[in-house]
């Protein structure tokens, strides 16, 4: 064969110059033509050209077919002459002069049944010779022009059998790409990468430099989070990690989303008697156990993909300088005083007892395992000396009175501005119903002086000569914590702290951190007299138990940040369960016949299916290229499309409205309810295989809305399940959307999707029993022994 190339002009798929494009790059492939593949945007037709004399070329679609065949397949002039020339010839004198006329008038009746008689009559069969390829391609065109087969059952039943060619899906795509006017190599899938995009791109998520340090801006909402500082000396359960930092996870990632302005400051809380104790107990230094406990903490978070901006400690220079700047301010106001106190002894162990190292019965409840600074059960605050039958959490020995002077901070003096301030700040922030309960019930109760001081070496250094013994109590310094990790993270941190009039302070822990962050921090920043961002709004949970008691790690009871890890499952599964049961106004209980149903029957069943279900059928129908779909359908889909557009836009309103007030529940409550909504426009629409064959135009548009639903899907998972969301975005072949007030279309029709992979996997129900013996403690393993 003489030397060759071949150039394709650059069509819409609708036209009948993409069906002759289709016919030479089935044939390309069919006959194995080794030739260069050229776009020609210029070119009114497809051509096969001499590639030394371009002067010389064929123009004719069914001429270069036969060519192809007669000189690949090495056929014999008597052979090519009895390969279905008839048919060749009826197709380009007949059916040719008045395809695209009847295209345009949409009126295929009859060009359907002139094919239909064409292979009953020829004995038409799969095999590729220039008549099936041209009656092939003539097929595909009718039907890109809205054609349905229904009524045409022989030519209905073959061209459903050669659409699953590889010579035809492979030219196919081939075809789509250069629909676009792009160039691409005939033996080739059209690639995935960010070339064969086609997407609108006014609503993608803000990136964010790693490097470069967020600072307030103007003119935008500012959003600065934190989640309660968690104890260093122990490994968070999974009552925890959803009571503060997971929460706030979704919070900061949804404010990113919107394209806020976002700060999420966390970090371990490293002073006091729980340290030293514990340390006593590994053998290790204080400082040698925090650091070991701070790293545990970060791996058990990184995995669980909460995302702070930064994670830090207490145990710094900063916390040191800024926690005393605070108390010095306090005491040269007058809101410090000296007073002597009685504290609790240990004589076994030779040291004071902080608050909670003292149990007892309470004396409100008449709880028996009343801790000496609150009571777990009505929540109630005590102090360590008002418990009954006092004893050493340590040891168990009974702790004797010692006599100690201590610093006190007069919240009483302090109390009228901090009821105007709460006042305020609890409507102004739309405060959750416990938070506010429980700050109004320590008003109510009336401030006292409280001691901030405590007998310790391992703290923060009290600022005063004759108390240069003692250290902060852990309560007065520990929320200090969230401004001296914000000075660690950026010197300019003052643009974040005080700067009230651009800043927004969300803040979220456990019920029994409330009082500490609504009274006494706010007590400690107001009577400094200075400038500082107050809290605007504070997001609490109720606890979380497990099964029928509560999280234990001395007893083996429940799973903890560790063990999760260990059972096999994506954080996003364990991240969907707790937050689906996040007990934001009363407990919740984790079961493991709850976590597998909700698993199998909402994630896999819901969004799974719908988000695989639609890009497998993309990729097996329209060769993972979404296909030319209408904004504005015909009258039959019309009410449909109306339909489903307003159901979203609903969802999506309510689902905003939610996470602006931090109901987090209530937020993955509505975007699963919006993948229903996908399944459900799937099956409104009856997308299958007949949907496609016969009502072409149909089936394009609610694949089109529906790969549109799912990207939008992924933007509103993403503060849920971040690895979803990515995951989604891959197989769209798509980058990060922000979350926006309306639906919108922003991948366009040519756009080239990924590869479709599954997003979970079904937990087989037999795990139940073997999961809740393994993490139900001794008790329950020797009962299943």
């Amino acid at each position: 064969m003489a030397t060759i190339k071949l150039e394709f002009p650059a069509s819409l798929k609708t036209s009948y110059t993409f069906a002759n494009s289709l016919k030479v790059a089935i044939s390309i492939h069919e006959y194995g033509v080794k030739a260069p593949v050229e776009g020609a945007a210029n070119c009114p037709s497809v051509r096969l050209v001499d590639a030394k004399d371009s002067s010389r070329f064929i123009s004719d679609a069914n001429a270069i077919v036969s060519y192809l065949y007669w000189q690949q397949k090495n056929v014999s002039f008597e052979e090519f002459l009895d390969s279905k020339m008839s048919i060749l010839d009826w197709e380009a004198i007949t059916f040719g002069n008045f395809v695209e006329e009847a295209a345009e008038k949409k009126k295929f009746n009859e060009l359907l049944s002139l094919l239909q008689e064409a292979i009953k009559q020829d004995s038409i069969s799969e095999n590729f010779t220039p008549a099936e390829i041209a009656l092939v391609a003539d097929i595909h065109f009718c039907i890109t022009n809205g054609a349905g087969l229904e009524g045409y059952p022989e030519l209905s039943k073959w061209y459903l059998k050669t659409e699953k060619h590889p010579s035809f899906i492979n030219a196919l795509r081939v075809c789509l790409e250069k629909s676009l006017g792009q160039p691409a190599e005939i033996s080739a899938k059209v690639p995935i990468s960010t070339e064969t995009r086609n997407i609108q791109t006014t609503n993608l998520m803000r990136e964010r430099n790693a490097s470069e340090k967020l600072l307030p801006k103007e003119n935008e909402p500012n959003i600065l989070v934190t989640s309660a500082l968690p104890y260093v000396n122990n490994v968070p359960h999974l009552g925890n990690i959803v009571g503060s930092t997971l929460s706030a996870d979704v919070f900061a990632r949804y404010h990113r989303a919107r394209n806020h302005n976002t700060l999420y400051i966390c970090g371990t809380d490293e002073y006091g008697t729980a340290t030293e104790t514990k340390a006593l107990e590994e053998g290790v230094s204080p400082k040698e156990l925090c650091d070991k406990y701070n790293a545990l903490h970060k791996q058990v978070y990184n995995w669980f993909e909460i995302e702070f901006d930064e994670f830090g400690r207490t145990t710094t220079p900063k916390q040191t300088e800024i926690a005393q700047h605070i108390f010095n301010k306090l005491h040269e106001n007058g809101y410090m005083s000296a007073d002597s106190m009685t504290q609790l002894y240990c004589e076994v162990h030779n040291g004071y007892l902080a608050d909670r190292y003292v149990e007892g019965i309470c004396p409100k409840c008449q709880y028996e395992d009343a801790r000496g600074d609150q009571c777990d059960k009505c929540g109630g605050l005590l102090n360590a000396f008002e418990l009954i039958k006092p004893k050493c959490k340590l040891d168990g020995s009974e702790p004797v009175k010692r006599e100690t002077s201590h610093i006190f901070l007069s919240l009483d003096k302090l109390q009228p501005a901090v009821e105007t301030w709460v006042t305020e700040a609890a409507v102004e922030g739309k405060w959750t119903v416990n938070g506010r309960a429980i700050t109004e019930s320590w008003l109510k109760e009336g401030l006292r002086p409280r001691c901030i001081t405590r007998d310790l070496k391992w703290g923060t250094p009290v600022p005063l000569k004759e108390f240069s013994d003692k250290v902060l109590y852990v309560w007065f310094d520990a929320p200090i914590g969230y401004i001296s990790i914000t000075a660690n993270y950026t010197d300019e941190w003052e643009k974040w702290w005080r700067n009230p009039e651009h800043v927004k302070l969300y803040q979220f822990m456990g019920k029994d951190n409330v009082p500490f962050h609504t009274v006494i921090f706010p007590s400690s920043l107001l009577g400094t007299k200075e400038k500082w961002t107050m809290l605007h709004h504070i997001n609490t949970t109720d606890y979380l138990n497990y099964e029928t008691g509560k999280f234990s790690k001395s007893r083996g009871v429940g799973v903890f940040g560790n063990t999760a890890q260990d059972i096999g499952l994506s954080s996003s599964v364990w991240r969907y369960y707790l937050l689906s049961t996040r007990p934001e106004t009363s407990d919740t209980m984790f079961t493991w016949k709850d976590f597998i149903t909700r698993h199998n029957s909402e994630l896999l069943a819901n969004v799974g299916n719908f988000v695989n279900r639609t890009l497998k059928f993309t990729t097996a129908k329209y060769n993972g290229i979404i296909p030319h779909y209408l904004e504005n359908p015909s009258v039959g889909a019309a009410k449909l499309k109306t339909d489903f557009v307003q159901d979203i836009n609903k969802l999506l309103k309510k689902y905003n409205a939610a996470l602006e007030q931090s109901k987090l529940r209530e937020g993955l409550r509505l975007a699963m309810e919006i993948s229903a909504r996908g399944n459900q426009y799937l099956q409104d629409n009856r997308v299958d295989n007949k949907c496609f064959l016969y009502e072409r135009q149909k089936c394009a548009d609610a694949i089109g809305y529906s790969l549109n639903l799912i990207y939008l899907l992924g933007s509103i998972m993403y503060p849920y399940m971040p690895s979803v969301s990515s995951s989604i975005n891959k197989q769209l072949n798509a980058p990060a959307m922000a979350i926006t007030d309306s639906f919108s279309l922003p991948l366009l029709p040519g756009h080239r999707i990924g590869e479709p992979e599954y997003l979970f996997s079904r937990i087989d129900e037999s795990m139940e029993e073997k999961w809740r013996i393994k993490y139900g403690g001794v008790d329950v393993q020797k009962e299943a022994a």
